[in-house]
């Protein structure tokens, strides 16, 4: 959206002649059709205290609730009353998409009149998102090898995704990569986009002026709310410059992915094809014995990988540490003997050089955060070291060697909570029944917080806090879903336990009983795609209901067509876990095959279980049992889309019913009426099929 130019220079309007916060809910109720939901009214009022008042705030927001609307507008409010922005943030593109070309544009409209003016609103992401101009003029620099251009279809490929990328450059009003529909490989995507240490900056690129990057910035800075993601957040916090415009308020919708996406912005991967670009990029601009011990570098790394076996590296093998030290210190006199900018250097020069350093600062830096790593006992460890090999478009990957936070609490309670007001909202925020457990991820105090109900909670004064230590409250809204009524839990007690062999016999015949019962409708959510494609496979030979399995067609198109035919089931993994929105009679069984525990050799969770363990707490409830708690929740979410929605949750996994921790686990879904009777559900679906 166009924000005009007299943003900034606009006279706050003070709370009394604004009107209330619950006549502009109103307002904005009515204009786009809906009615007055409580739990929305009490997540409004709640948001709005908490901006008044700089508490922060964590609010559980069933499906069904309007909790857009329920932050939006106390945030409009907020940036009309004291002329300042609100940041929102979220963890998907089908969000943002939702938020900036449906939910503002209609709520800016329905406010007018109201407050005065429209409202402002614009969208920002990382540098990397956009189209960079400069680039397309001058070209890509050596990019590193990810071992996918050994495949001479591989490079006709990227070939004719940068002419795609050519063309649309000449049409685009805005250079934003999620606008190019269908999209382009990264690999295609790098040649045109650069990252923030490789930009040359507005003020000496020739392109300057007509930066998509730096017009969205520009844009961004005179909005009133500005949407962005997760990961340009955790990029502000994290680095030394300002990214996001000047803001005393965020709201972080989807807020049950925040750490998974601070995590992946703190995490740095080192390669032998990197290091070999960077020589590379150096060319000439250096003398060449510095380069050559960076190229020796590159040889020792990959002959060090290929010799490690993969996974997780409890301690620093001395060959490793050895090449890292000589990589470090080779990458540190190539940044020195290509020196300063210099302003006598001409544009090709100075962008050579930018791209050499961009690269160099980040082997430089992994090197030395992989060594420090291993500086310390396991109480007091801070990251996370692996050696991996991904598989991309069916080839394998050289080995990567990967280095991740164990924690970001102190990160976002110091640069999160610490700077500016934050309200964190989802359907899925208390894990067995309580916010804790999110609560200690993100840096927040729990101090026996337990999960408030909506009632009376959205006046309450908090209680004093020390300076130091973020006050918070949560609470939880609801659902305008009358659970027990419209859904069922089935767990399916009398199966033996998951094997690590593969799904059982026992479990096809649960499943076909189900999906027969259902007349198709079946939503299944699985622990990993070999789960998936088993399952999908066995049930095209025992019902008559098509069967779509994720990866055969594009997650988009499988999901359409799931939703435009009753009959078919549709099989998949994790983005189906959170990213289906399927109401009506298409979608009346979920199954989930098995509890959704982080595999055991998954380095980050099993090196932060550990980590828990070293200080005396309960590595395996703290992580693996929460990361579960999450996903199941998600899941389950899956099934009521809107308030005619009826059907069934069935977990094939009996350790719901059978271990300790299944109580926790219970807790975190929602209040689904309960049965572990398979001729009970199986009545209960075909009566819904009838």
């Amino acid at each position: 959206m166009s924000v005009p130019a007299g943003r900034l220079l606009a006279v706050p309007r003070t709370a009394d002649t604004l009107p209330s916060l619950r006549e502009l809910l109103t307002t904005a109720v009515e204009a786009v059709g809906g009615s007055e939901r409580p739990g929305q009214v009490t997540m409004a009022e709640a948001v709005h205290k908490s901006i008044r008042t700089g508490e922060h705030l964590a609010v559980q927001a069933g499906t069904g609730t309007g909790k857009s609307l329920a932050y939006l507008v106390p945030a409009v409010r907020h940036a009309i009353e004291s002329g300042r922005t609100v940041v929102v943030s979220t963890a998907t593109i089908a969000l943002q998409r939702q938020l900036v070309d449906r939910d503002l544009p209609r709520l800016a409209k329905a406010l007018k009149q109201a407050i005065g003016r429209e409202p402002t609103f614009a969208i920002l992401k990382g540098r990397r998102n956009y189209l960079c101009l400069h680039r397309l003029d001058t070209g890509a620099p050596e990019e590193p090898d990810d071992g996918a251009l050994f495949d001479p279809f591989a490079v006709s490929a990227l070939g004719r995704h940068v002419k795609r990328l050519f063309e649309w450059s000449s049409d685009t009003e805005t250079g934003d990569r999620d606008e190019l529909v269908p999209g382009v490989t990264d690999q295609a995507w790098r040649q045109v986009s650069v990252s923030a240490k490789e930009c040359l900056g507005k003020d000496k690129c020739p392109f300057g002026t007509d930066c998509f990057a730096e017009r969205a910035r520009a844009e961004a800075g005179q909005a009133d709310l500005v949407v962005t993601n997760h990961a340009l957040l955790a990029i502000d916090a994290l680095q030394g410059y300002q990214v996001l415009p000047e803001h005393d308020v965020v709201i972080i919708d989807e807020a049950h992915e925040l750490v998974d996406r601070v995590t992946s912005v703190a995490t740095a991967e080192l390669t032998a094809g990197m290091i070999g670009a960077a020589v590379k990029r150096c060319g000439r601009q250096i003398a060449e014995d510095i380069v050559d011990r960076l190229e020796e570098a590159s040889e020792g790394i990959k002959e060090i990988f290929d010799d490690l076996p993969q996974g997780r590296l409890d301690d620093l093998p001395r060959p490793l540490e050895g090449v890292l030290r000589v990589t470090r210190d080779a990458a540190h006199a190539c940044i020195t003997a290509l020196g300063p900018d210099r302003s006598s250097q001409d544009l090709e020069s100075t962008t050579a050089r930018r791209q050499a350093v961009a690269l160099l600062e980040e082997i430089h830096d992994t090197a030395v955060r992989v060594l420090e790593a291993f500086d310390t006992d396991d109480a007091k460890r801070r990251d996370v070291v692996w050696l991996s090999s991904d598989m991309v478009g069916g080839n394998l990957r050289p080995p990567a060697l990967r280095v991740a936070p164990l924690g970001v609490a102190g990160l976002l309670r110091e640069r999160l909570f610490g700077e500016c007001t934050t309200v964190l909202t989802s359907a899925t925020l208390t894990l067995g029944g309580s916010f804790d457990a999110l609560a200690r991820q993100w840096g927040l105090p729990v101090e026996q917080r337990p999960s408030q109900k909506a009632e009376g909670t959205a006046t309450d004064v908090a209680p004093p806090a020390d300076n130091d230590i973020p006050s918070w409250s949560g609470i939880d809204v609801g659902s305008p879903f009358t659970h027990e009524k419209s859904g069922i839990l089935y767990v399916a007690r009398h199966l033996p336990p998951p094997g690590r062999d593969g799904l059982q016999p026992a479990f096809f015949d649960e499943l076909e009983g189900l999906v027969n019962a259902a007349g198709g409708r079946t939503l299944g959510l699985f622990s990993s795609m070999r789960a998936a494609r088993q399952a999908a496979d066995e049930l095209r030979e025992r019902v008559d209901f098509p069967i779509l399995c994720q990866g055969e067609d594009s997650t988009s198109l499988l999901v359409s067509k799931f939703a435009d035919d009753e009959a078919t089931c549709l099989f998949g993994t994790l983005s189906l876990w959170q990213g289906v929105d399927v109401p009506g009679s298409s979608l009346q069984l979920v199954v989930v095959d098995r509890i959704p525990f982080p595999r055991p050799d998954d380095p980050l969770a099993s090196a932060r279980q550990r980590a828990v363990e070293a200080r005396g707490g309960n590595g395996f409830l703290t992580v693996a049992a929460t990361h579960a708690a999450l996903l199941l929740a998600q899941g389950a979410g899956r099934l009521l889309r809107s308030n005619d929605d009826k059907g069934v949750v069935a977990i094939l996994d009996s350790r719901l019913a059978t271990a300790r921790y299944g109580g926790f686990l219970r807790a975190s879904l929602p209040p689904f009426w309960t049965t572990y009777d398979q001729s009970v559900v199986r009545g209960a679906l075909a009566r819904l099929n009838s």
